[in-house]
């Protein structure tokens, strides 16, 4: 379920008048309208506002030909400015004269759709704020971004506000006798964003004017407050399923995350007692071999055996090829954390990246060796490069697997086991932080017989596959 379209489609049946049913016992807009007018009027004569250009040369109650949609017979089409006591954009302090403390001053990062957001809040002095009256927020205000990758941007201030400024690059619409929560309805509509006409090339902006002279589908008051309590039934259910989606995805990935612990501890698919032992086939690898003292690890399951990741693969191998052949590069930013082997390359000449860079072949495993990315779990297993090999950025350790089932040896990699033993090397030192060869290649590893690596390998697959289209789902 898109609950984001479907957030989108509540706001904009509201302001068309389709959310809740019209009351023939509602005062009209019209009238509403005209007292809106009154109180303007009344607000004007105390000196509290002033009378805007237009308005000054004519009082008549705007009339709409062409509407951009048609309303309600009881609701009216008027502007933004006509149920506004003030539209305007605030100002950066002289000298970005910021206080330690004071009254709270709103920019553009500070706005969100669904609050005001008081991380990196700067503050300014009474004296400043003094300076600044024209651009004081007030309760019940909406702050509206008109500038920037932020534009559009809309938050209601909270009634139990006390006081504050804004940025040049926020704009104060105060109504009156209008429903604060009713024009955010509006501001957060798709019809809102249709109609904002923005100039400019470089900062893009939101003029006044554009803004005033937006159209304002107006319902009676009663009804805006019927329309608000309606939408917030509707997102609060929104809300729970979206957690209700956030929980089921954790459940998903920590799923994940315990079936490769099923895995790689011998747990997921029976054994087989006609497979060869993995031991046998890691004699063929080294006929030295000895396996690791099982006491000091726990107990596997029949025909398994322990050894070191450098002893079942070849870390960090070189290649050769001629400079002239083309070859696959493979940035950290193209290998994904999922468990798809999905990755991008770019085509190079062997000759211009083969120094300097981490080589690697078709078949071979890239893991990253640096934080955070190696927790993310970005590994990949390599395949259908440009003649068969590449290279990628040096924060990746590459394992050429030695007899063993590469796709067994990735989900090892991916394995909370495997994560956390490369975490815990870095000693609770915060930062960006790299696991070298040195501590991985000593690192224990439990090989299952090669046969039931592939079962292993076949069996995640699948449950990972079911487990996929539950998440494509949500």
């Amino acid at each position: 379920m898109d609950t984001k379209a479907l957030r989108q489609k509540i706001l904009d049946l509201a302001i068309h008048g389709k959310l809740v049913p019209q009351d023939p016992n509602d005062e009209p807009a019209s009238v509403l309208l005209e007292r809106i007018k009154a109180e303007k009027e009344r607000l004007i004569k105390e000196g509290k506002i002033k009378r805007s250009k237009k308005s000054a040369k004519t009082s008549d109650t705007p009339h709409y030909e062409n509407v951009p949609f048609e309303v309600p017979e009881s609701w009216m089409w008027t502007t933004i400015e006509e149920i506004c006591s003030k539209i305007g954009s605030g100002s950066t302090p002289r000298g970005s004269n910021y206080s330690a403390n004071g009254i709270p001053f709103f920019r553009s990062q500070n706005v969100y759709n669904d609050r005001l957001v008081y991380d990196d809040i700067k503050y300014i002095s009474e004296e400043v704020h003094q300076k600044m009256k024209g651009t004081e927020v007030l309760a019940n205000d909406l702050l509206l971004n008109i500038t920037g990758g932020s534009l559009g941007r809309c938050a209601v201030v909270p009634a139990d506000f006390n006081c504050g400024n804004v940025s040049q690059h926020v704009c104060i619409m105060r109504s009156v006798l209008v429903e604060p929560e009713y024009f955010h309805v509006l501001v957060l509509s798709s019809y809102f964003a249709k109609s904002m006409k923005i100039t400019g090339s470089g900062r893009e902006g939101l003029p006044k004017y554009n803004l005033e002279q937006m159209g304002f589908p107006l319902p009676p008051l009663t009804e805006q407050q019927r329309i608000v309590a309606e939408i917030e039934h509707w997102f609060a259910l929104i809300d729970q399923i979206e957690q209700g989606k956030a929980d089921l995805q954790t459940i998903i990935k920590q799923t994940k995350s315990k079936i490769l612990d099923l895995a790689i501890h011998g747990k997921l698919v029976p054994q087989d007692p006609n497979d060869e032992p993995a031991i046998e086939l890691l004699k063929r690898i080294n006929p030295d071999f000895t396996p690791c003292d099982n006491g000091h690890y726990t107990q596997l399951p029949d025909g398994w055996c322990y050894a070191t990741i450098k002893e079942v693969f070849i870390i960090n191998p070189k290649n050769k090829a001629d400079d002239d052949v083309e070859v696959g590069f493979v940035p950290m930013a193209n290998i994904t954390d999922g468990y798809n082997n999905t990755f991008k390359y770019e085509t190079k000449q062997w000759g211009k990246i083969k120094t300097g860079f981490t080589h690697f072949a078709n078949g071979d495993i890239a893991v990253a060796k640096i934080s955070p990315c190696l927790e993310n779990r970005k590994s990949v297993v390599l395949k259908g490069l440009p003649n068969g090999i590449g290279v990628g950025t040096t924060e990746l350790h590459v394992f050429r697997p030695l007899f063993l089932d590469v796709q067994y040896g990735l989900y090892f990699f991916k394995s909370d086991y495997f994560i956390s033993q490369c975490v815990g090397s870095f000693n609770g030192v915060v930062g960006q932080q790299r696991v070298s060869k040195n501590i991985i290649e000593n690192m224990i590893i439990a090989i299952p017989p090669i046969n039931e690596q592939k079962r292993i390998a076949c069996a995640v697959h699948k449950i990972f596959a079911k487990l996929d289209m539950i998440m494509e789902s949500l």
